[in-house]
C-alpha cells in the first residue's frame, strides 16, 4: 500500500496538466482583452468614417 502511495506522491503528470491549463487560460484572457481593444478601435474608426460620409 505504501508503494502505491509513494508512487502517487512522485507522479508529476497531473501538475503538468494543471500548468498547461493555466497557460491556456492566460493566453485566452490575453486574446479576449486584445479582441475587445481592437473591437473598440475599429468601432471608433468606422464611426468616424460614417460621420464623414453623412456630412458630404
Amino acid at each position: 500500500m505504501t508503494k502505491h502511495f509513494k508512487r502517487l506522491l512522485m507522479d508529476e503528470s497531473g501538475a503538468t496538466a494543471i500548468e498547461y491549463g493555466l497557460i491556456a487560460a492566460l493566453i485566452a484572457t490575453a486574446l479576449i482583452a486584445g479582441a475587445g481593444t481592437l473591437g473598440n478601435a475599429l468601432n471608433t474608426q468606422f464611426n468616424g468614417i460614417a460621420g464623414q460620409l453623412n456630412v458630404s
